[in-house]
This record gives structure tokens, C-alpha cells and sequence, in this order.
């Protein structure tokens, strides 16, 4: 748990949330599925003039009318109510009724014209003997609104068949121009300026369009009673402009770590000429070393502050300009200078570094193993134990004042790899061992794919027992963000290792006189061919991993 003490930016409460429900109303249009959107009006306190999805808050009465409405064996309370609020939404709104007489006939439009939108409505049903088809609406997905926003809502996507020979018809005071879209359409329309829709409703939008039809959406809503996606999205700025971003994309974890309220603050735009401050006693500074194997560049990381001197983390390739501006963001004061490993966009700038510094800082980490590669000699002017704590601590009482980083021996990806877990802010720095949007490459003879699962192990047990939220990996954004999802991230790596595993050891089986060159092309056939030669390298280290298993 990051120490409060720690973070930028004044803590805040963010606005409490409302609860609320959301309905899509699906149909299978000529062109593939559709779903019904209408436009709010332009003086909405929400949204105003949005395409949106009919819905809006959950009303007492909604959970008092469980009795008018079917139910799924396992169909929850709250996804009872949630429906119900859903079906009495649509209806005030755009005149849908989803809804049937005790005898299993749907509502027509009979019974709609009968029904006065102005009127409570479960009474009305009531009087009418009309069922809520409760148990034909699913879950989608759980959206909570973001943390910097005013009005915040909790509520669910649901998703319904759009009743056969009903018409919507907007209500003409909240919702206007109903309209049947695709979900591709009304994205490309978006993008065009002309249908303007929010974020929340942009993403479920991506997402249908994975499917073809109304039965394939239903059908996997209906495999499970839970989401298939959760998501309260956070905010940042690129390129000058807020974007946002759910738990899944690789800027979220960074935006959780620095702005945890939802304050919009944090830039995500990647640039070598400024330390970016991550914490009071975080700095990252990007090397200018960008490729297809270093993403934005090499992380170079300073953990410490005024008070306490800094340890430096990767100072990366030697590069003159980079180090002059990581000697600088420390003000001079670098006590403590780290290899993850001695991979030549890590360690070589550890020497020239030391020699701008004055004390002289010692060089820490673990020599190169005779395996590595030329260009990858390394020998620190001290080696680290394993479980070896490294401790910056300031002048005075303060807990803030003392920044203690534990050192965890990883080999797998370089013989020589090993981690740091800043104990005080459950912060691992991961080097190249977990990467943000990429799987690292383990390179035999220096790379070993058993190692380096073992490895993923050990990292999974040191997030456990000392309550790790977030990875800084040595190329690209922070991970992390939401409950649990360091130790997500690291078992999500390993089951991936495993089942590019299978996938190479069923090729191999298929093709027992084939090569490495044949295997990758078809193990690694979800992979650009342009990055095959850098995948037959992992290929390699799995291939030496299945002949020992034998």
C-alpha cells in the first residue's frame, strides 16, 4: 500500500455514486446486429446531447416489484432490481415494453397505448396483469463513473431482444430521435463528428462489435450471472488532451499510482528530456533508446528524495545526456546505483553515472554469467544476496523519511535479473522480467525458461506477503490500479508462458523433423512474422524445457 505521505496530489472523495441502470436493446439488422440509441437533451445535467443507451436511476419502487417479474433460477436480488429499473427506463423513455401476460403472450401495442408513461409503472402492469420480462434481460457489463467526475453513477449494461412489432418513441423531454446503429456504424460516425457518444458507451461499442448476432450476445451474457467486463475508466493527458482509459490498457495502472482520486494531472506522453514524477519519492527518467525491443525506451528510476539521497535504478545505455539529466533529477545525491541485469539497455551507463557523482556511489548488483552475450558483460563493484535490503533514510522521526528496497534474485530472463520491491509503498521494480504490454524474451544459453517461471513464483509470493500494488517494469507504463492486480498481472504472464508451451510442444509433435525456423511459423502464428527471429529465441528456451521434462 503506497504510503499517502507519498502521493503528489492532495487526497480528495471523489463524488459518491448513484445507483443506475442501462439497457441495450439489440435486433438483427440486414447488415449484422443493431442496437437502439437515442440522443438526451441538450440541457441533461449528464451527457447532454449524447447518444446513449435508454436507462437511468434505480427508483425505490423498483426493488418493491420483484413480484411482478420473472426471474432466472440465477438471477440475483440486485440483478432483479437492476432489470426491472432497466424495462421501466425503456419503457418511460422510448415506449418499449418488455413485458408479458401471465399466459407467456409478449405485450403489444395494445397494451402500451394502455399505459400512461407519466403513471407509476409497476402498478400499472399490475392492474394489467403484464409480467416484467425480467428474466430476458442479461448482464453485460458494470461500468462505475469515473473518480473526476461531478455526477457519478454505478451501473450496470444491460442487454435485451428488442420485442417483435414495438416502435420506439422518444419521450420528447429526456430522450430524443431514437435510432437502430451498428455498432460499428455509430463508432465511425463518432470518430466523424457526427454522433457524439462517451466514453463508456465507446468501449461497449468496441466490444459489440466482436459479435454477429442478437443470439451470440445473449448467449454469452447468459453463460454467466456476472459481468463480462467491469470497469470505473481513469483520466489523464496525451498530447495535451484528457483521454481515458480502462483497467485493462496499459496507461491505467500509471494514472491509479500517481492521481489514485481521479485527479487529471499525470501526462502520458512518452519524452527523454524530464523526469516524470511517479511519487514524492518516484522519479522516472526514459532513456532515448525506443525500439521494437525497448517499446519508449529504457526506465531508468530514482527512489529517494532531498531528505535521503537517492538509489538509481537501470541508468541504461551510456548515454551522456540521459545520465547528465538523471544526475541532475537527483540533485547530485545518488547513494546507491542498480542493475536489474546486464543487458546492454540497463548497465552500461552504471559506470559513466558513477563518475559524474561525487561521493562515488557504489555499483550494485550480479555479474554476467558466463553465458551472456558480449555486449552484455557486467561486474558490479558489489553483488546482492538475495532478500538484501537497501535503505535510504533521512534526518528526523518522520516515516516517510526512510525508502527500503529488497532485492529478489529472478534469473530466467538474464541469468543474472533480479527485482527490487520497495517495501514501504509496495512498489516491485520489475526490470525486464514483467513488461507492460509485451512478454519479455528469454534468450538461451542466458536465458531459461524454467528459471524464469520459478521466477514468476517468487515474484507472486513477494506481492502476496507484503501487499504489492504496482509493477514499474523497465520499459513502459506502470501496472497495477485495482485490487490484486500486480499478482493478476504476474499469473496472467506465467499462464500465457504455459500455453505458448503447449502450443510449441503440440507443433513439435505435428512436425518431428522440423526446425526451429518451422516451428515458429506456426507456434508463433498469432505473432508478425517481422518479430519471428526474436520469438524463435523463447521458442528455444521452451524447446530446452520440454527436452529436460522428457
Amino acid at each position: 500500500m503506497t504510503r499517502t505521505s507519498q502521493l503528489l496530489h492532495p487526497q480528495r472523495d471523489p463524488a459518491p455514486t448513484r445507483p443506475a441502470a442501462t439497457v441495450l436493446l439489440l435486433r438483427d439488422g440486414e447488415a449484422g446486429l443493431e442496437v437502439l440509441m437515442t440522443r438526451r437533451s441538450l440541457t441533461a445535467s449528464f451527457a447532454p446531447g449524447a447518444y446513449v443507451f435508454p436507462g437511468g436511476g434505480v427508483d425505490p419502487l423498483d426493488a418493491a416489484s420483484h413480484a411482478l417479474a420473472t426471474r432466472r433460477p440465477g438471477q440475483s436480488a440486485l440483478h432483479l432490481t437492476q432489470a426491472i429499473a432497466a424495462i421501466r427506463e425503456s419503457f418511460e423513455e422510448l415506449g418499449v415494453l418488455l413485458a408479458q401476460h401471465a399466459d407467456g403472450r409478449p405485450a403489444d401495442q395494445q397494451d402500451i397505448a394502455a399505459l400512461d408513461r407519466s403513471q407509476p409503472f409497476a402498478a400499472q402492469c399490475k392492474a394489467r396483469n403484464l409480467l416484467l420480462a425480467a428474466d430476458s434481460v442479461y448482464v453485460l457489463a458494470h461500468w462505475v463513473t469515473d473518480r473526476d467526475l461531478p455526477r457519478r453513477f454505478d451501473v450496470p449494461f444491460l442487454v435485451a431482444r428488442m420485442p417483435t412489432g414495438q416502435t420506439p418513441v422518444a419521450d420528447g423531454q429526456e430522450q430524443f430521435e431514437p435510432v437502430w446503429v451498428r455498432p460499428a456504424d455509430a463508432l465511425a460516425r463518432h470518430t466523424a463528428g457526427q454522433f457524439f457518444i462517451i466514453f463508456p458507451t465507446i468501449r461497449t461499442l468496441e466490444r459489440l462489435q466482436g459479435y454477429d448476432t442478437v443470439d451470440a450476445v445473449l448467449q454469452a451474457c447468459a453463460a454467466t450471472e456476472e459481468p463480462l467486463w467491469t470497469s470505473c475508466p481513469r483520466a489523464g493527458l496525451l498530447a495535451g488532451r484528457e483521454a481515458r482509459y480502462m483497467e485493462h490498457e496499459h496507461p491505467y495502472g500509471e494514472l491509479a499510482l500517481v492521481c489514485p482520486d481521479g485527479q487529471i494531472e499525470h501526462h502520458l506522453d512518452w519524452q527523454c528530456e524530464q523526469p516524470v514524477p511517479l511519487l514524492k519519492n518516484l522519479l522516472r527518467l526514459t532513456a532515448p533508446n525506443p525500439g521494437v525491443m525497448t517499446g519508449p525506451g529504457t526506465n531508468s528510476y530514482l527512489v529517494g528524495d532531498p531528505r535521503t539521497g537517492y538509489i538509481a535504478i537501470d541508468p541504461g545505455p551510456a548515454d551522456p545526456a540521459h545520465l547528465e539529466r538523471l544526475w541532475r533529477a537527483a540533485g547530485g545525491d545518488i547513494r546507491l546505483i542498480v542493475c536489474t541485469h546486464s543487458h546492454p539497455d540497463h548497465s552500461p551507463g552504471a559506470r559513466p553515472l558513477q563518475a559524474l557523482c561525487q561521493p562515488r556511489p557504489p555499483i550494485l548488483g550480479l555479474p554476467s554469467a558466463p553465458t551472456a552475450r558480449e555486449n552484455s558483460r557486467f561486474n558490479p563493484d558489489r553483488s546482492l544476496q538475495n532478500s538484501e535490503l537497501l535503505t535510504l533514510t533521512g534526518q528526523g522521526l518522520e516515516a516517510d523519511l526512510t525508502h527500503t528496497l529488497m532485492v529478489i534474485h529472478t534469473p530466467g530472463h538474464a541469468a543474472n535479473h533480479l527485482c527490487l520491491l520497495l517495501l514501504e509503498d509496495g512498489l516491485l521494480f520489475s526490470g525486464d522480467h514483467v513488461l507492460n504490454g509485451s512478454t519479455t524474451v528469454v534468450d538461451p544459453p542466458d536465458g531459461d525458461m524454467s528459471a524464469y517461471l520459478d521466477s514468476l513464483d517468487r515474484l507472486a509470493e513477494a506481492c502476496e506477503q507484503h501487499h504489492v500494488g504496482f509493477i514499474l517494469p523497465a520499459h513502459g507504463y506502470v501496472i497495477g490500479g485495482h485490487d490484486g492486480e500486480a499478482r493478476a498481472a504476474i499469473a496472467h504472464l506465467k499462464a500465457h508462458r504455459l500455453k505458448r508451451e503447449a502450443k510449441i510442444l503440440a507443433v513439435m509433435q505435428a512436425h518431428p523433423g522440423g526446425t526451429p525456423d518451422d516451428w515458429v511459423a506456426q507456434a508463433y502464428d498469432d505473432v508478425p512474422p517481422r518479430m519471428w527471429p526474436v520469438a524463435k529465441r523463447s521458442l528455444l528456451a521452451h524447446v530446452a524445457r520440454i527436452e529436460a521434462m522428457v
